[in-house]
């Protein structure tokens, strides 16, 4: 039986729809790509992933566009993410935002990244002297745990990255800053860093709840498609990551009907991706063929035959000049004719066309930077909006770029045609940049630029402009940003060290190219990484930054464990002139080798110098608190909490000070207000539990720990407080569970295994305490306290003594 006319599109709606839609070519990705989705993910046949690769200009991110389009015409929720995704936080922001516009937001994950935008801002503060230092807490390492845990992250995988706030962590960072407490506690501390751990080494506790989220808006659409373009720029950041997220293993695993797509110019980096190669799908891209490109031609209209063979000369089949040369192809056969010149000559209005060369020159376009970039006496919002409709101007959420194979040519008709006002325009550009922050941030040193995200932009941006305008002057203060990006850590030098890069690329500049090589090469060296990007700087920056210079090597060198060079940096920065940072630092490198009369030294010669005494009085108060001097922490952490009475985590130490002194409900009270201020606080979250367990309220602790649960599901530190609650409350087998799941996402956890030995205990199991104390003693033979336990267990049936209960206070 034939379907009525209205069941279906007539011939000539579709003629029309497909004469509308413009996209040619690339039919075959297209169709891989559909055809996939009508393959249920447990076919064989179904593919999890497709790279699309390609050069500069063939259309990778057009296709990748029209690519997240099909995907939703078959009912996927679509996700996009760019190079603007500059770490594994942000890429999860990105996705999150997209999924939220679309009516599925992950409230989990955006409340968790919020926390760690939170805690970050805090360590930053924290970080003036030691990023790695962490949250009150935190101790030196023991050589048994610290191995256990380094060899637990390098078999994970994670991209070896060194420097505070990296998107990647450094396994020899991570596992150290996993045993901070034990230096105070004794052998009985546990390994955490709390929300310090957040703040550096996001990703595992980020992982499992994007993870989480999928898993819960997967089931309510057939397909979840997620699109990472640009993936030649963020693939050293995201591609372990990625890698790792697809396994399944460290994050938990994917639901089955995600979809993923890269988009880069490279093969996926085999070292990586090679055991996945089975559920990739590539798609190479190549320029347009002839006929692919007369097909586009003829749709535009373009069809007389010697300005077909112009646009098929001048294009080289790259989609994006084919497109723009589509538009006006101008008189064909001009002798030496580029694709540039030929869209310079078809437009008349001179306005548009020293407006469409200006706005070559930044690197991203806003309607400000437009405005700047043109100059007055022009019509910014029209010309721009004109503008962003030329074909080679791509759209980002918050800015729009030339695309590279139009804007080099550009430049370097600009450099050469011109030099005197190339320099005046880059000028001008990074004045307005400079402005911009100085409104941004009017009481903000120029050294204290790197530490605000809104600033660092603005910064990197004005870096790129005075380096194009005057690249041998220039490059002393772009030395001085490469000090203030690598304290930041690894992500931040590396927009730090493209910035160079591309600078010295747009300019011709040979000296500027090879000093950003070099800085890239080493930040993709995980052996060298930030501390290998300062070893260049130290050696290159003048007698003004050679003491900043030398206190961030230290501070990276601290970062990486390596307590005696850090030492010797210190030293040699302050030989140079005193500075409470450094001073600061190398207190905290004492500190780290168990020297806290040396540490307090310098804390007071930091705080003596020091004009804003928050920060250095918060370390100092910290260091008496690691040595037990109560009185003169309470002393610090009382003037830092009057100086800065938002500041959360010293007003959280000065609690753990007040318990230790046996003042729990002065204690509780300060906890109450921190989590007041930030209520998703998870170390104040965790230490209230314990005030509230010694107070007896081991209600109201598993109240805060299930809270803790939620903001950080898989923490271990919340697992095994969870069990100490349990424990307490007199429910030894939930007390195991709790131990057992937290020993699962941390098998160096050496605190939760002599726990687990007094549960054990507690439900007649000697053998299991026993051999979990053996464990423990094994992972770390100082292990005082589980030594004694042992002894006792294994010698008699005596009860527990009063005082085994382990102390995380």
């Amino acid at each position: 039986m034939a379907r009525t006319s209205g069941t279906r599109s007539s011939m000539a709606q579709l003629l029309q729809q497909h004469q509308q839609d413009g996209f040619v070519g690339r039919r075959h990705e297209l169709s891989v790509f559909a055809e996939n989705f009508a393959l249920p993910p447990e076919d064989p046949r179904h593919r999890f992933v497709f790279h699309v690769r390609g050069m500069a200009g063939v259309g990778k991110t057009t296709l990748v566009r029209r690519l997240e389009e099909t995907a939703r015409e078959h009912g996927a929720l679509t996700a996009y993410v760019d190079e603007t995704a500059h770490d594994v936080p942000a890429a999860m922001a990105a996705i999150s935002g997209c999924l939220d516009r679309q009516g599925h937001p992950l409230k989990a994950l955006d409340r968790q990244l919020a926390a760690y935008h939170r805690f970050r801002h805090e360590a930053e503060a924290a970080a003036q002297a030691g990023p790695a230092d962490g949250p009150p807490g935190a101790p030196a390492p023991s050589p048994g745990s610290l191995a256990a845990a380094q060899a637990g992250l390098i078999g994970a995988g994670m991209l070896p990255v060194v420097g505070a706030f990296a998107g990647g962590v450094d396994p020899a960072l991570v596992a150290r800053g996993a045993d901070r407490l034990r230096a105070t506690l004794g052998p009985r501390g546990r390994a955490r860093g709390d929300d310090a751990r957040l703040a550096l080494d996001p990703v595992p506790v980020l992982g499992p709840l994007l993870v989480a989220e999928l898993d819960r808006v997967a089931k309510d659409v057939p397909w979840v498609a997620l699109f990472l373009d640009t993936f030649e720029r963020t693939g050293p950041v995201l591609g372990t990551w990625l890698r790792d997220l697809l396994a399944g293993e460290r994050y938990g695993p994917l639901p089955g009907n995600v979809v993923l797509t890269l988009a880069g110019r490279d093969r996926l980096d085999p070292a990586c991706w090679s055991e996945w190669s089975h559920a990739v799908a590539d798609l190479p891209l190549e320029p347009f063929t002839e006929p692919e490109t007369r097909h586009l031609l003829t749709a535009r209209g373009v069809v007389d035959e010697p300005v077909v063979q112009d646009v098929l000369r001048l294009s080289g089949g790259l989609p994006v000049l084919v497109s723009t040369l589509a538009r006006h192809p101008g008189e064909p056969n001009t002798a030496g004719a580029t694709a540039v010149d030929r869209f310079l000559k078809w437009e008349d209005d001179p306005a548009r066309r020293a407006a469409a060369l200006a706005c070559a020159l930044p690197r991203r376009l806003n309607q400000d930077v437009f405005a700047a970039a043109v100059g007055d006496g022009t019509d910014a919002a029209e010309l721009y909006g004109w503008l962003r409709t030329l074909p080679f101007v791509g759209e980002r959420d918050d800015h729009a770029r030339y695309h590279d194979v139009v804007r080099a040519p550009m430049l370097r008709l600009q450099r050469t045609g011109s030099p005197q006002r190339w320099r005046e325009a880059h000028t001008r550009l990074a004045d307005a940049c400079a402005a911009w922050a100085a409104d941004a941030g009017p009481d903000v040193s120029p050294h204290e630029l790197w530490e605000h995200e809104n600033l660092r932009a603005l910064r990197l941006e004005e870096l790129y402009h005075r380096l194009c305008a005057a690249p041998a002057t220039a490059v002393e203060d772009a030395l001085r940003d490469g000090i203030g990006a690598c304290t930041e850590g690894a992500v931040q030098a590396r927009r730090w060290a493209r910035a160079l890069a591309e600078a010295g690329e747009d300019t011709d500049d040979g000296p500027l190219c090879r000093l950003g090589a070099a800085c890239l090469e080493a930040l993709d060296d995980p052996a060298r990484s930030v501390v290998g990007v300062l070893d260049l700087l130290v050696a290159r920056v003048g007698p003004d930054h050679r003491a900043h210079a030398l206190a961030a090597r230290g501070r990276a060198l601290y970062d990486a464990g390596r307590y005696e060079d850090s030492l010797a940096d210190f030293d040699r920065a302050l030989a140079l002139g005193p500075s409470p940072r450094a001073y600061t630092g190398r207190a905290l490198a004492h500190r780290a080798r168990g020297d806290l009369d040396a540490a307090l030294a310098d804390h007071d010669r930091a705080v003596g110098l020091a004009t804003r005494k928050a920060r250095p009085l918060a370390h100092r108060g910290e260091t008496h608190r690691r040595a037990g001097r109560y009185a003169e922490a309470l002393a610090d952490l009382d003037r830092v909490v009057g100086l800065d009475p938002a500041w959360v985590w010293p007003r959280a130490s000065r609690a753990q000070v007040k318990h230790a002194l046996g003042r729990p409900a002065e204690a509780l009270a300060d906890l109450d207000l921190a989590l007041g201020m930030d209520p998703d606080h998870l170390w104040s979250l965790v230490r209230r539990a314990q005030v509230r367990r010694a107070l007896g309220d081991t209600t109201g602790a598993l109240a805060d720990l299930d809270r803790a649960r939620a903001v950080a599901p898989g923490d271990p530190w919340v697992l095994g407080e969870r069990g100490e609650a349990l424990r307490a409350a007199g429910r030894p087998a939930d007390a195991v569970a709790a131990y057992t799941a937290a020993l699962a996402l941390d098998p160096g956890y050496a605190w939760a295994l002599g726990s687990r030995a007094l549960a054990h205990e507690a439900l007649g199991d000697t053998g299991a305490a026993v051999a979990d104390l053996d464990r423990a003693l094994a992972l770390d033979p100082g292990y005082a306290w589980a030594a004694a336990q042992r002894d006792r267990i294994a010698g008699s049936n005596q009860e527990p003594e009063p005082n085994s209960e382990q102390n995380h206070t």
